[in-house]
Formats: structure tokens, sequence, C-alpha cells
């Protein structure tokens, strides 16, 4: 299954999205309704306590022209971004509604990584529905 996972800047939550996407076997990839300044240090830190190097990921806006290569788009923004992330205008099958780590202390970034991998072991638990 290939899957895009989006969110604001591609800094943190949807880097850790991709990379655990990938370790799970997905087809993943992440991208940003504007891309950041590169992947968040402590997302990258975070990720490798449970043995995911994202280190080599960077930050990359949404390629329009290259959504309909994707069986899902999901996106990882919360509802109180949702005017900066509008998952429908690039077709989001899902909005996941992770908050945004930007700023956050590192014990925020871990919680959010903790639910992240959740919502990847659910998809493919079953079967790549979109929920």
């Amino acid at each position: 299954m290939k899957v895009l996972f989006i969110c604001i800047e591609n800094s943190c939550r949807s880097q850790m999205a991709e990379g655990f996407g990938r370790m799970m076997g997905l087809d993943a990839e992440s991208a940003g309704v504007k891309a950041g300044a590169g992947v968040n240090p402590d997302a990258v830190k975070v990720m490798a306590e449970s043995g995911v190097d994202i280190s080599k990921q960077f930050s990359k806006p949404i390629d329009e022209e290259k959504l309909g290569d994707y069986d899902a788009i999901i996106s990882m923004c919360s509802v109180n971004t949702a005017d900066i992330c509008p998952s429908t205008f690039i077709g989001a099958q899902a909005n996941w509604n992770i908050e945004d780590p930007k700023g956050q202390p590192i014990e925020v970034i871990r919680r959010i990584r903790d639910q992240i991998k959740v919502k990847i072991e659910a998809l493919l638990k079953e079967n790549y529905r979109i929920a």
C-alpha cells in the first residue's frame, strides 16, 4: 500500500508516520502543506528510541501532481490547525487529528510518536481500512 502522510511543515508528525510506515512494510512517504526547515531533531531522537532511523529524511512540500499515485492520503493535522492544514483540499481519506508538536517538550513528542505508532498498527491490522 502506497501511503502519503501529511502535516503542516513535514518536520515531525508526518515524518514519524513515514518512518513507522516504512518499518512496518508500507510504501510510505510524507509531505507538508509548507515544507519546514528540516526534520525536528527531537522527532529523530524519539524515533531512534523506538528503533526507527528518520535522520536521513527531509521536509518536502506536497506535490499535487503526484497525489493520484497514492492508495491513501492521511492527514496528521489536529482540529485546531485545520485552517492551516485542510486535509480535504488534497483528498485525504482520513485525518488522524494528532496534536501539533511544534515547540512542545520531548515528552509530548514521545506521546505523539506512540499515538502515531498505534494508528499505523491499527491501519495494518484492519487490512488498510482507512479510519
